[in-house]
């Protein structure tokens, strides 16, 4: 963890020094923060925690408007939820959408900000609220980068969780159907987002009580696919990969007392 910390530091230092602070350079070594740059995956659970408070820690000091500073708050923010601290991350969340909205800065940087804290009140049973929060976040994405960008495929798969989370299959069903063309087209099909993507299209058809045996059937093939595919890019003990196997397994036994008559079982 010193060694991660340590190159994140460093890494950043450069950029404040080279004045690349808002560029593409400077975001690019603020990566180090939560991206693996060996096998360019995303940290997760209790690193990304840790390295969130790393960042802020590190970066504290700074004046207010910094936005180094703010970018290590929403970094805090982030590896409280990924580790599970829900409690402890809405207040760092809304602090962080409140510094924002006073500074007045970019669109898309208030999304993100309203994305983050909408997670926040879904994990701690506000799913109404998320729900409304996430149809608006989304239609700004649509708005603002167009269906075929990543930012508006990511806002999609959080909707459509919180879609999930209310029980609203038909809406998640429809949203996915839409995304996953343009997932697999800008990002592949081997891609995180188009994976999950696949998965809360699945959990949709085997989840709704009004379900047909077509749709169990559709739901098993399409996480088998998932599957197969996810445990190959990010391995078998990935949060992603967890779940997908998980849905699989709940999809199958969907399937399975479908297909056994009542008086077999």
């Amino acid at each position: 963890m010193s060694c991660l910390v340590e190159q994140a530091k460093t890494l950043v230092a450069e950029a404040q020094e080279n004045n690349w602070v808002g560029t593409k350079r400077f975001y690019a070594r603020w990566a180090r923060w939560h991206t693996c740059s060996l096998c360019k995956q995303r940290h997760h659970g209790v690193v990304l925690c840790a390295l969130g408070w790393a960042s802020w820690k590190t970066y504290l000091s700074l004046p207010e408007t910094d936005v180094t500073r703010a970018m290590a708050m929403s970094m805090l923010g982030n590896g409280l939820f990924d580790a599970k601290h829900d409690v402890d991350a809405l207040p760092v969340r809304e602090a962080v959408l409140s510094l924002c909205r006073r500074l007045d800065g970019p669109e898309e940087n208030m999304l993100v900000a309203q994305g983050n804290l909408a997670s926040s009140y879904q994990m701690l049973g506000r799913g109404d609220l998320a729900v409304s929060m996430r149809r608006d976040i989304y239609a700004g994405h649509l708005k603002l980068s167009g269906e075929e960008h990543i930012e508006t495929v990511r806002e999609a798969i959080c909707y459509a969780c919180a879609l999930l989370n209310t029980s609203r299959f038909e809406d998640v069903k429809a949203l996915m159907r839409k995304t996953l063309p343009a997932a697999q087209c800008i990002l592949g099909a081997s891609h995180e987002f188009t994976l999950r993507v696949m998965g809360c299209y699945a959990e949709a058809l085997y989840l709704d009580t009004g379900t047909t045996l077509k749709d169990l059937h559709e739901a098993v093939t399409t996480l088998e696919d998932a599957a197969q595919i996810v445990r190959r890019v990010l391995g078998g003990v990935h949060p992603i990969t967890e779940g997908i196997v998980e849905y699989l397994q709940e999809a199958r036994t969907a399937l399975g007392a479908r297909e056994t008559p009542p008086g077999d079982a």
